[in-house]
């Protein structure tokens, strides 16, 4: 059991007194935390200042800062209206940009050949109405001087001159757009006289280059076939002259190998006539030998007949000596028999194994040069195939060339044909939409003369289907002109009967069924 504690001894610490101790027993410095804290303190206040018056708006920097955002938003608000201006702008002169080439467009429509003609036209029908009505007022005129007073004919004379004076002002001025009207004319007739000669022209050049062009193709083609015979010949000649090459080839070697054969057998011959040249040296130097010897003798016994008288003792001690050197003599000679017997057979034994040793080294020779021969002609029977399979290679690579540049040709030839006929359909849509377009044209200036009460019969001419001025019938959207044979160039009149309507008729069919094959229609 644990005992409590006694009261009267127990210390009683204040909460300051506790905390020194506290402090002292784990070293802290209060001062150096109090110090720390304060440092702390006064940079949080200074940043907190800092935040505060980056918001203030009556320092410099605040006035700074605002103008600058203020100019910022000025030219955000300037830039905004230059871009709404720019697109105004740019709207306003694409507006402009079309308004100017539908402008030209029309212009250039009002300076069609057609449409002058229509406008010709359209001035025609007002003379005519005006001359109508200049008709009309004379029968009124002539009306009114039946039946009215003589007060009111001088006020119609009046008049009247004054409508001949009229008339005749508008018959002067109408005179003068007539020579007007005229000269354009034949400006016109001028300018499509030249035009049509230059056509004429271009379309001779035209012919003569595609006269050239062919001429050229058929030149090429010859020159292709040429160039394939002259192969075929070079091919074939070069075939021969390998074949004679190869007979050569063999006739020399068969001739080479019969000369090394009689030069082999002329080589043995020869040696066999040295040998015996040879042997019939030495036994003559043989005989040559004992001949000196017997003559030796000869002349001792010559020399002793002669010495007969002489002394005995000198005889007998000559004959001693001569005895004596002869068989020194002897002797020498038997030995040099013996060294030169020993030398000719040392010297037949080298010759013989040289001999040996030669024929080894010819016969290896002769077995190296057989074994060059069969390897050149391998050689030589491998380059021929090699080149034969190279010439086939280059056979197939130049038909093939040849077939891909025809097909490649051909090709081309379809393509030009396919944008002819795509250029010649897009020429007739255009045609045919300039013909809608001058129809539509046509007919509102008809329609707006035929409720003027004008005579529309020139605008109708005018307005006829096809292209062109002629009374000719139409082909493919044109009316040609067809003109006499003589220095007038008048046109031909046109005298529409049954058989011309029904030529027209065939014209026509004939036109539209080659505007169906070339617009790729079927016929069932």
């Amino acid at each position: 059991m644990i005992q409590p504690p006694d009261l009267r001894q127990v210390t009683v610490l204040s909460k300051a007194e506790w905390r020194r101790i506290q402090d002292e027993l784990n070293r802290v410095n209060r001062d150096k935390e109090r110090m720390r804290e304060a440092a702390n303190q006064r940079e949080a206040l200074h940043l907190q200042s800092k935040e505060a018056v980056k918001l203030w708006s009556n320092t410099i920097a605040g006035q700074r800062q605002k103008k600058l955002e203020a100019k910022k938003i000025r030219e955000q608000i300037e830039e905004e209206k230059r871009k709404l201006i720019d697109i105004e702008e740019a709207k306003y002169q694409e507006q402009t940009r079309k308004e100017a080439i539908e402008k030209a467009k029309t212009q250039l429509y009002y300076q069609t050949d057609r449409v002058k003609g229509l406008h010709r036209a359209l001035l025609l029908t007002e003379v005519l109405k005006e001359r109508e009505a200049q008709i009309e007022l004379k029968q009124r005129i002539k009306n009114a001087q039946k039946d009215m007073d003589k007060h009111f004919m001088e006020t119609v004379k009046t008049r009247k001159d004054a409508a001949l004076r009229e008339e005749q002002e508008k018959a002067h001025q109408k005179k003068i757009k007539r020579l007007a009207v005229a000269e354009d004319l034949k400006k016109q007739i001028k300018e499509h006289e030249l035009a049509r000669e230059q056509e004429k022209a271009e379309n001779k050049k035209d012919r003569e280059k595609i006269q050239d062009l062919h001429e050229i193709y058929q030149w090429e083609q010859r020159m292709e076939e040429e160039r394939q015979v002259e192969q075929k010949r070079n091919l074939m000649q070069a075939h021969l002259k390998h074949l004679d090459d190869k007979d050569f080839i063999r006739a020399a070697e068969a001739r080479k190998q019969e000369a090394d054969e009689e030069q082999r057998k002329l080589f043995l011959s020869t040696k066999q006539k040295m040998m015996t040249l040879r042997k019939a040296r030495e036994a003559e130097l043989l005989r040559e030998a004992q001949m000196h010897r017997e003559k030796i003798m000869n002349k001792l016994a010559v020399t002793q007949q002669e010495q007969a008288v002489s002394d005995e003792q000198r005889i007998a001690k000559a004959v001693a000596e001569r005895d004596a050197k002869q068989a020194q003599q002897q002797k020498e000679e038997a030995a040099k028999r013996a060294a030169m017997l020993k030398a000719i057979a040392a010297h037949r034994q080298f010759k013989r194994q040289e001999k040996e040793q030669k024929d080894k080294v010819e016969q290896q020779t002769m077995r190296d040069v057989l074994l060059a021969k069969k390897e050149a002609d391998r050689i030589f029977s491998e380059k021929q195939q090699l080149k034969a399979q190279r010439t086939l290679e280059q056979e197939k690579t130049v038909q093939d060339f040849n077939a891909t540049q025809m097909v490649a040709k051909m090709a081309r030839h379809q393509q030009v044909r396919k944008e002819e006929h795509e250029f010649e359909a897009k020429i007739g849509c255009i045609v045919a939409e300039e013909e809608n377009k001058f129809h539509q044209y046509s007919q509102q200036v008809i329609n707006a003369a035929s409720d003027a009460q004008r005579n529309i019969f020139p605008l109708r001419k005018a307005a006829r289907e096809g292209i062109g001025g002629g009374h000719g019938p139409v082909f493919s959207g044109v009316r040609p002109s067809y003109l006499v044979q003589d220095c007038s160039g008048a046109q031909m009149p046109k005298y529409v009967s049954g058989v011309t309507q029904d030529i027209k008729k065939l014209h026509e069919a004939v036109d539209i069924q080659e505007a169906k094959r070339r617009l790729g229609f079927t016929w069932q």
